[in-house]
């Protein structure tokens, strides 16, 4: 007799979800490179000296795999956030002097996340910042 594979249900309700090996997050594809981390840090770590630059340049020119491209992606949205609530706050500020405070709130928000993602990014991980400091206005 022995051990049997039990039968697969018939009929088009279930779903077969990928194989995952132990350890692994989910949906990532093997190990990464010294590569892929150092330009996943790059398009956070990059805002503090050039902006926007830095991860729209890692998005156009080096994000060929899902990993690099999740990481800038990521980046970017939180890049666009950033000024965009700097236009809007600012213009607001001129009408209202207390709401200044509101995009350096903000930016002081977004910085603690930038570090945060690239620490993950550095160890070859992913970890997801809000929606509220990263919109999601690019897919990965």
């Amino acid at each position: 007799m022995g051990w049997q594979q039990p039968p697969q249900p018939q009929g088009g309700g279930t779903v077969q979800m990928p194989e995952q090996q132990f350890g692994q997050q989910f949906g990532q594809q093997g190990p990464v490179s010294n590569d892929e981390r150092t330009w996943s840090l790059m398009a956070y770590v990059g805002q503090f000296l050039v902006g926007a630059i830095a991860p729209a340049v890692v998005y156009l020119g080096k994000a060929r795999t899902p990993f690099v491209r999740k990481h800038a992606v990521q980046g970017l949205n939180m890049a666009l956030a950033a000024i965009a609530v700097w236009i809007v706050g600012g213009l607001l500020s001129l009408a209202v002097d207390v709401l200044i405070w509101v995009p350096l709130l903000f930016t002081a928000v977004v910085m603690f996340f930038l570090v945060y993602a690239g620490r993950a990014a550095n160890r070859g991980e992913f970890r997801r910042v809000p929606a509220v400091v990263a919109w999601p206005l690019l897919k990965k």
